[in-house]
């Protein structure tokens, strides 16, 4: 656990366990991104307490969320992006004290990893914005329509129906690639039948 007495390694790993909890909330159920996060997080917390915080940094990560969600909302508008992203680097590298009162965290390090979250997080973003803005499908259009089931059906299981993957349920058994017709929907499970091949 000596790793955990760089607070450059500490910073890295809260990082990473942020990083991976916004992962959580587009792909969430896995179980391993929530326990990756988890892991990280606690390790971060646990080097970071070692340590001196400069509250005034905090404030200054926690004001730079504001332009990042400006930007977000006004594509065009990179200034906010760029505010957001010195907010980032300035409270990142000032956030832990160091020995000697100074900066405790590697400028160097704090600007590569700012650079690449920020980037990562508005590509994240401002794909979720786009899927917001997208016209919601009918699920209505789909009932007559075919596709095949992709796992066993029954209770439960996995249809691919007009070029997306569905929830499905079927009152009688199915196999993973058999041809199904979709019969209904129940909120966002659709209710299949099986289609009998033609000898």
């Amino acid at each position: 656990m000596n790793f955990l007495m760089d607070p450059n390694v500490a910073y890295l790993l809260l990082v990473g366990g942020l990083l991976l909890g916004i992962l959580v909330l587009f792909s969430p159920g896995t179980g391993v991104l929530e326990v990756g996060a988890l892991f990280m997080l606690v390790l971060a917390g646990l080097g970071v307490s070692n340590y001196t915080i400069n509250f005034w940094a905090l404030i200054v990560l926690v004001v730079g969320i504001a332009p990042f969600i400006l930007a977000l909302r006004r594509s065009r508008q990179y200034v906010y992006l760029v505010i957001a992203l010195a907010a980032l680097v300035f409270g990142t590298v000032f956030l832990i004290r160091g020995a000697d009162g100074g900066p405790g965290i590697n400028p160097a390090l704090a600007l590569i990893v700012s650079v690449l979250v920020t980037g990562f997080v508005w590509l994240v973003g401002r794909r979720s914005i786009e899927a917001l803005g997208l016209p919601v499908r009918s699920l209505k259009g789909l009932i007559g329509k075919t596709g095949e089931a992709h796992t066993d059906v029954f209770a439960e299981g996995s249809v691919y129906v007009d070029g997306e993957e569905w929830s499905g349920r079927s009152e009688v058994f199915i196999p993973a690639g058999r041809p199904v017709r979709v019969l209904g929907r129940e909120g966002l499970t659709l209710l299949v039948a099986p289609i009998e091949r033609q000898s």
